[in-house]
């Protein structure tokens, strides 16, 4: 165990222009995965966020998959992503909304 208190270990921070820039190279395709509560109107309602941002997304793309006890859904819909903003934006809106548990 070390005897040295907390403030007199070195922090290591990223630079600024480090934290601003992305892994992800734009346009691509990103997968997204929604999880919810599985009742009528959850793939519908995540179909109108996702198209919000996406105006092409094919909803006939989106793969769902039910839990093992059938209470949760979970949907992948994977987006045309042209920017961080947008990708912001949208996993804001999908996690602001009340019938979506997670986003991964």
């Amino acid at each position: 165990m070390n005897d040295k208190p907390e403030d007199e270990f070195p922090v290591h921070k990223l630079p600024e222009h480090e934290l601003q820039t992305s892994l992800i190279e734009y346009p691509c395709d990103f997968p997204i995965k929604i999880f919810g509560l599985q009742q009528a109107g959850f793939a519908q309602a995540v179909l109108e966020v996702v198209t919000k941002h996406d105006p092409g997304f094919a909803a006939a793309s989106m793969e769902m998959r039910a839990s093992k006890t059938a209470r949760y859904l979970s949907l992948t819909c994977t987006v045309k992503a042209t920017s961080r903003e947008q990708l912001d934006a949208l996993y804001q809106d999908l996690c602001d909304h009340p019938s979506i548990v997670m986003v991964l």
